[in-house]
């Protein structure tokens, strides 16, 4: 079995950003991974001060994952 390269697609502010856009590349059936330097968790704050949360995803499914993840909010009128 080859190892599957794993792209940088979006980077995020906050973990909860990360779980909202994690959850929607898996609601549309599109593996990926949150990476951010925690310190397991223990220190939230080096992701925050560093590189953030990052979603990774194969390479086969970028571009999906960013046209999912790159559709702009919706304004409220």
């Amino acid at each position: 079995m080859r190892e599957a390269e794993l792209v940088l697609v979006r980077t995020f502010g906050t973990s909860t950003e990360a779980d909202i856009a994690r959850s929607a590349l898996d609601a549309a059936g599109i593996d990926s991974m949150i990476q951010a330097d925690t310190a397991g968790g223990t220190r939230p704050h080096l992701a925050w001060a560093g590189t953030g949360f990052r979603i990774l995803v194969r390479a086969e499914d970028a571009a999906a994952a960013r046209n999912i993840l790159d559709v702009p909010a919706k304004q409220i009128p």
